[in-house]
């Protein structure tokens, strides 16, 4: 009988601590799988960066457009207003949204449409939004400062060349910069189409 009773107690021990087991491997699986969706929200494919907080400034006009506070694209107002200097370059030569777009991607690509008083290291000498250069192309280092001039000098460059409505936008924008990657623009064009759209109603 004493034998028979320690089976038992032994029998009904080893099934609970089975049960136990198994519980405990079903929540600690639903935890990990709740981490694993948590995590991919936030950190998978189709995460996007967090939008910057922009100071809560009222829009300012540049030239006949309403430059507000952002953020637009991921831009805030002191880069928008660069933008809205792009715009109006364009518009002064006639040339449409598709155009003023590639010329915002450009400067989103070259200087994150920052007037950057600097080069970098495929030119030292390069300077302002299109990080153009000091070689006569350009004008002074003035022009190449004032972002309507840069601007405007650009799309000078770019309608002035042969069967230009022809290119991609990445195409125009390299044939114009002639950097070292021909498709460098590409990832800037979404971008540059949303801030143009929202700067021109």
């Amino acid at each position: 009988m004493a034998v028979r009773g320690r089976g038992g107690r032994m029998r009904r021990f080893v099934v609970r601590a089975l049960a136990a087991i198994c519980i405990g491997g079903v929540l600690i699986t639903g935890l990990v799988w709740g981490a694993n969706q948590l995590l991919a929200q936030h950190t998978g494919p189709a995460a996007k960066a967090t939008a910057p907080v922009c100071p809560a400034v009222a829009p300012v006009a540049v030239g006949t457009i309403s430059v507000p506070a952002g953020p637009i694209a991921g831009f805030c107002q002191d880069r928008l207003v660069n933008a809205a200097h792009i715009i109006n370059a364009a518009r002064s030569l006639g040339i449409g949204t598709h155009t003023q777009a590639i010329g915002v991607m450009t400067a989103m690509g070259e200087s994150g449409l920052r007037n950057l008083n600097y080069g970098d290291a495929a030119g030292a000498d390069s300077r302002g939004l299109f990080q153009q250069r000091a070689n006569g192309a350009w004008g002074t280092l003035a022009d190449r400062m004032d972002p309507y001039t840069a601007a405007r000098n650009f799309f000078l460059k770019l309608t002035g060349m042969p069967g230009w409505k022809s290119l991609t936008p990445t195409q125009a924008a390299h044939a114009v910069q002639v950097n070292a990657d021909p498709n460098f623009y590409t990832t800037y064009w979404q971008d540059a189409q949303t801030v143009v759209a929202a700067l021109s109603r």
